[in-house]
């Protein structure tokens, strides 16, 4: 839909699907109530095209991109008067149901696979996006920490695409970018690490604007909430260096007072074992200290190894659903989020790509969870009132 002068969707990585067969499926019964729901809200006309935020797995991508699969979704979208603008191109493979944790970031941009699949990726849009609507693919930030790659390598695919997009521009007409998504503990994770990777690309690049028209920054709020940067001081850094947004994930964070003993209590529920719950606690000299996951934490604190008490925040990667707030003792995030939206305001054009992103529905606390068609309307009118 449209959003001022943006377009806005939610990411579909919230449903279950990994073929081709099941994202269509989804898309034809979730995706459609969702709209549907808006519809009889007032908050899209009856007229209106509704955005699709897609995620594609590499397997459903090659299926969609076989036999008469993309003309048969292009009629649909048609029919539908739906549209996608944006694919969700971090997670590879299966992305529910099983350990995702750290296979998320495989394969990493060493890997020649990740490129591939990222082509595929831009190939569906250059065939399905509607003209003047952008077309972005957001990925993760090159790799993980704890990989230790070889970021010439990632650099290095990541100018071969660049000038793959260049070209692919030029033969359609459309503005295709990539956004490079930090998150903690990523190859880089937060405001400063981005720029100076973004500083290493360029020096490498033989066409810097090449890599600043189509590789860029996705910015998803609840990332850069669990680093401690302020929305609107972070986005001004990001743009002051000429540095593309490309997207922006409006999502939140879990948080609380790692000095309540309470708020410790109730974070248990959020232990699962399907996603990385990245943990950053910040001490009162502003100093941060990184955990992999909640167990990891968990583990130190038990073995006393380190003090909850000496810290006067701590966050965690569990996305809140943007409407929803947890039960005291904990909190979300969420405000920065809705500084992220204040920040549009000011800077209308800076950003062509919104997507509400909350994929955790499938393991959050009962308390929080509701039926997924409603937690995403509810999302939608949250940021629409904040907007």
């Amino acid at each position: 839909m449209k959003f001022h002068s943006s377009h806005l969707s939610y990411c579909t990585n919230i449903h279950p699907a990994e073929t081709w067969a099941q994202t269509f499926v989804m898309l034809r019964t979730h995706v459609l109530a969702v709209r549907d729901r808006l519809r009889a809200a007032g908050s899209l006309g009856t007229e209106e095209a509704f955005a699709i935020g897609l995620r594609l797995s590499a397997v459903a991508a090659r299926e969609l991109l076989a036999s008469r699969n993309l003309a048969e979704f292009k009629d649909w979208l048609a029919e539908t008067n739906t549209y996608v603008f944006t694919i969700n191109g971090f997670p590879y493979g299966s992305f529910h149901g099983t350990r995702v944790k750290e296979q998320v970031f495989k394969p990493d941009w060493t890997e020649r696979t990740r490129v591939d699949y990222t082509m595929d990726l831009f190939r569906i849009l250059a065939a399905v996006a509607r003209p003047g609507t952008g077309a972005s693919v957001s990925t993760l930030p090159g790799s993980h920490k704890t990989f230790s790659a070889d970021e010439s390598v990632i650099i290095r695919h990541l100018i071969e695409l660049a000038e793959w997009l260049e070209t692919l521009a030029a033969e359609t007409g459309q503005d295709f970018h990539l956004g490079l998504e930090p998150e903690p503990l990523g190859h880089f994770e937060n405001t400063a690490e981005t720029l100076a990777f973004f500083g290493r690309l360029r020096a490498a690049a033989p066409d810097t604007e090449v890599i600043r028209r189509r590789i860029g920054v996705n910015y998803d709020a609840c990332h850069f909430a669990l680093e401690y940067d302020a929305a609107r001081a972070s986005l001004d850094a990001l743009t002051a260096a000429d540095i593309r947004i490309s997207k922006i994930h409006l999502s939140s964070a879990l948080a609380l007072d790692p000095r309540d003993p309470a708020a410790l209590r109730a974070i248990r529920p959020f232990d699962e074992p399907v996603y990385f719950h990245q943990v950053l606690l910040r001490r009162t000299d502003g100093g941060i200290t990184r955990f992999i996951d909640l167990p990891a934490f968990f583990r130190a604190a038990e073995k006393r190894e380190m003090d909850p008490a000496a810290f006067d925040e701590m966050r965690i990667h569990f996305h809140i659903p943007l409407d929803a707030e947890p039960a005291a003792p904990l909190r979300s995030t969420r405000d920065q989020t809705a500084e992220v939206l204040r920040w549009k305001k000011d800077h209308p054009a800076a950003c062509p790509h919104y997507e509400i992103e909350t994929y955790t529905w499938g393991v959050l606390p009962d308390g929080l969870q509701r039926p997924v068609e409603e937690q995403i309307a509810g999302e939608y009118a949250w940021v629409l009132a904040n907007a």
